[in-house]
């Protein structure tokens, strides 16, 4: 009796995920065989994470673009779809947060250093997340609900409710696509990361909605049923046509689209949000609003960044210069920079020794302050040093307070010391 081969064919085409993550480990590796030399026993984790949230995102692409192309291998298309979702929602949070993009931040505030404004406008996010559901529950609907149970009418409606997220997916690529960088000679490496998430999820909307035409002509679900009204007969024979279906679902999409509108208005969101959603914003290529500028702070210095925290907390009391860049000052700040600039003039040797053991050890520290609430806190543990600055301040210099008042201002001051 002969045992049956294994079909190596099906066997690829089931682990095809697996080996694109081991391709993109083996990539991983020839893009950083010389600083994995270097790393030594962190090459373990260096080599999957950049190959997880940097190569592997570019073969699931690949990945989608064979199934959308081959909808016959749905076993690994869900596979696909599952890693895809779950590598591109971790990944686009990172690069989000690595971009320093204020959710909460509309056109008209004014923020720090290369923070950017919210791509959203804030006051229409309760639409733009009303159907961006919409898009994802018709996704779920196709995806999950079996296809001989589900009546033509419902699928017509789910594909028009994916629709929804396809264009909020198509709307966002086009808002962040970085054009001026592309044209500039630059690399916009983040900028695409984040288009690439949303571009895959326009093509799964594209195979879900492929692959369920394919099962419903397979099964001839609908062909055969009659009605008593002669009206549902003709309904049903139209829409028992599923090659028909995305024609259908798109007739369906401006009814559901004002549905949803007509809703939103009720609790308040006026009726053009979605449009202002995406230009009554900043920075971006849909956006419409001039923006104030950017305030700079020296993330470098712990007193500079601690002057960033909450007005309420760190007082601020007007803008200043420092390296040609306007800072915010506060008086912490300026007390300190007085009292470094008064240690100068009288123990210039020390100074120095100061200056250098706080560029190597305190840099690295308050770069890592990236919160408003982390530079509330540095103000606080700043204090006792601020007193103590201040009392040798009044015992060394004949006019303290002047001296303070001037820092940071454009020219340069001298003050007579005791």
């Amino acid at each position: 009796m002969r045992t049956k081969q294994p079909n190596r064919r099906q066997d690829w085409k089931r682990h095809i995920v697996l080996y694109a993550f081991w391709g993109s480990c083996i990539l991983s590796v020839l893009i950083l065989n010389t600083k994995i030399l270097y790393a030594g026993i962190y090459a373990i984790l260096l080599v999957p994470l950049f190959a997880l949230f940097f190569i592997f995102p570019f073969l699931l692409t690949l990945l989608n673009l064979f199934f959308l192309i081959c909808p016959k291998t749905e076993g690994a298309s869900v596979t696909a779809e599952g890693c895809t979702v779950i590598v591109g929602v971790i990944s686009s949070g990172i690069l989000l947060n690595a971009c320093d993009i204020q959710f909460f931040a509309d056109w008209n505030q004014v923020l720090y250093n290369n923070q950017l404004h919210s791509p959203i406008a804030t006051q229409n996010y309760p639409t733009v997340i009303a159907l961006s559901l919409a898009g994802i529950a018709g996704y779920l609907i196709l995806t999950f609900a079996k296809i001989e149970r589900m009546p033509p009418l419902a699928i017509v409606a789910s594909i028009a409710g994916m629709y929804l997220g396809v264009l909020e997916c198509a709307l966002w690529i086009v808002q962040i696509f970085p054009y001026e960088t592309l044209k500039e000679g630059g690399v916009p490496i983040a900028e695409f990361y984040l288009c690439l998430f949303p571009f895959n999820c326009i093509l799964i909307a594209a195979k879900t909605i492929r692959i369920k035409i394919r099962q419903w002509n397979a099964i001839g679900k609908g062909a055969h049923k009659t009605y008593e009204k002669r009206y549902l007969n003709t309904l049903n024979r139209i829409l028992s046509r599923a090659g028909c279906w995305p024609i259908y679902a798109f007739l369906l999409f401006w009814p559901l689209f004002g549905l949803f509108i007509c809703i939103l208005a009720l609790f308040g969101q006026r009726p053009d949000a979605y449009i202002k959603a995406f230009t009554e914003t900043a920075d971006w290529n849909l956006s419409t609003k001039i923006p104030p500028q950017n305030i700079f702070y020296d993330e470098h210095y712990l007193c500079t960044v601690a002057a960033g925290g909450h007005r309420k907390i760190v007082k601020p009391l007007r803008k200043g210069m420092r390296h040609g860049h306007e800072v915010i000052v506060n008086r912490q700040l300026c007390i300190a920079n007085a009292f470094e600039q008064i240690l100068e003039e009288r123990l210039p040797r020390i100074h120095r020794r100061i200056r250098h053991f706080y560029d190597t050890y305190g840099f690295p520290v308050a770069r890592l302050i990236r919160a408003r609430w982390i530079a509330d806190c540095i103000y606080f543990l700043m204090k006792p040093l601020e007193w103590f600055f201040l009392i040798v301040l009044y015992f060394c210099d004949v006019n303290p307070e002047n001296r303070i008042a001037v820092q940071y201002l454009p020219f340069k001051a001298s003050f007579p010391s005791k």
